[in-house]
């Protein structure tokens, strides 16, 4: 992982003061809020915008990137701030558009199990809103992302191996262009076949193509029944495997969470948890009373025979919501293994047969090293995290932090996996692009790139190598 680092644009007087004059004190120069918007929740050095401008409306974003580019000035767009690869650093400076204001749910059509919404509105805020609809949006990265930042980055979470990622669930996108126009990229349609795919084009764009502002997205009902369970198992390698098993068999489980006994430990300590120290799996069935029943009843066999202990069930709601909240909490849990420490998180996703595999070497490289790791992982669909506690200004840990991160990386890929199942590129995961996709696939990236945005003012420094 190389430093990407840039020149800074330089930014005119006078655009600074046309956006003063066009947002008045929603644009900020003040260095505490260049700062915050300068770094996400990873490890990489922060690099600050030269203004943060908070928009309101499309017609607003569609403005500020307009008078962006008559002065070649660049437009990091910018939702939570809980991305982990440096998505919303500036490294060439230039203007940082918060989406945080743009919060408000546009449309809720219940018959159609759909809904559209501004970019700021957030995961929670939507469930929170469609509570009482029998309606829910089921990806959770576990932070409170922006649904924004989310399609940019194609987040997925707990949910997905049993309702997709972040590409599945949207349905259109209305984008503002780097030459400051304003475009829909679908209709409310479940299906297509008209033209070129432009929502998949945008999802997972990472801010690199455009700047999304309104976002329509599936819906679900919320299941009859909603049952939770957590069951210790005598290896990370017996966890897995009773994963690929249950996965081969078709049970549609909504969620299967791996933890090894280190991320237990350390749940443990920070969320007041007294789960056993050891490999577990967290499960959550959706479905029927009868259907949640068989679906759990199998699961708990094929546990048995690799000597899980008996499943801790939570069936009640607020059982359910302190489980997850600790799950949830797992990347703060493990900073507090070595308070002062800095956290290089990671993750790769590889074919479901090879996940053991994977799993059992990267923890064997991990108990080699000197540094403090720990494992989480979205199993159900082959994806895994590890957690790297470092000091950034301790040239030897950092050293022995990135060949971790490189030897894991090179192993998913070498099993047919990818470099990031959800954390995105960013530019921290910038130099496995090639490796995994080929000079050519990465020619015709950067030339998509060229043809969308040719100043190369949307988010320069990232996804796409070499622009």
């Amino acid at each position: 992982m190389s430093d990407h680092c840039h020149q800074r644009a330089a930014v005119p007087a006078s655009l600074i003061d046309a956006l003063r004059g066009l947002l008045a004190e929603r644009l900020s120069t003040a260095p505490a809020v260049l700062e915050q918007h300068g770094t996400d929740e990873g490890w990489h050095a922060a690099s600050p915008p030269d203004a943060v401008a908070f928009a309101s409306t499309t017609e607003e974003v569609a403005e500020i990137v307009r008078l962006c580019a008559a002065d070649n000035v660049p437009i990091v767009p910018y939702g939570a701030g809980s991305s982990l690869e440096g998505h919303v650093v500036a490294l060439r400076g230039g203007i940082c558009i918060d989406m945080s204001r743009m919060n408000a749910i546009l449309a809720v059509n219940n018959e159609d199990l759909d809904c559209r919404v501004q970019a700021g509105v957030t995961r929670e805020q939507l469930n929170e809103y469609l509570r009482d609809t029998g309606l829910f949006f089921p990806i959770d990265p576990g932070a409170n992302a922006s649904i924004g930042g989310m399609t940019a980055t194609r987040a997925s979470g707990t949910n997905a191996v049993r309702y997709g990622t972040m590409r599945d669930n949207v349905l259109n996108l209305t984008v503002v262009t780097p030459d400051g126009k304003i475009i829909k990229t679908a209709n409310r349609a479940r299906k297509s076949s008209a033209g070129y795919d432009l929502t998949r084009l945008f999802v997972g764009s990472e801010g690199t193509l455009g700047v999304i502002t309104e976002i329509g997205l599936k819906l679900y009902g919320i299941p009859e029944a909603i049952s939770a369970a957590v069951c210790a198992f005598p290896s990370v390698e017996a966890a897995v495997n009773t994963t690929i098993l249950t996965i081969q068999a078709g049970i549609p489980v909504a969620r299967i969470e791996l933890l090894d006994a280190l991320q237990i430990r350390a749940i443990n300590n920070y969320s007041k948890t007294d789960h056993k120290e050891a490999p577990t799996l967290f499960f959550e069935f959706h479905g029927t009373e009868a259907s949640v029943k068989e679906q759990a009843e199998f699961v708990e066999s094929v546990a048995s025979e690799f000597g899980a202990e008996e499943f801790q069930w939570a069936t009640k709601a607020e059982d359910r919501t302190r489980l997850w909240a600790a799950r949830h909490k797992a990347y703060y849990a493990s900073l507090q293994l070595e308070p002062g420490k800095r956290g290089m998180p990671t993750d790769v996703c590889v074919p479901i047969s090879r996940l053991a595999e994977a799993i059992t070497q990267t923890q064997a490289d991990c108990d080699a090293s000197p540094l403090t790791c720990t494992i989480v992982g979205h199993v159900g669909d082959g994806n895994f995290h590890t957690l790297i506690l470092l000091d950034p200004e301790n040239p030897v840990e950092m050293a022995e932090a990135k060949r971790l991160h490189d030897r894991m990386v090179e192993r998913a890929l070498a099993m047919g996996g990818t470099c990031t199942g959800e954390h995105g590129i960013g530019f921290g995961k910038l130099d496995f692009m090639e490796a995994e996709h080929g000079a050519d696939t990465i020619a015709l990236m950067r030339a998509i790139k060229n043809a969308i945005d040719p100043q190369g003012l949307m988010n320069p420094g990232k996804l796409v190598p070499g622009i």
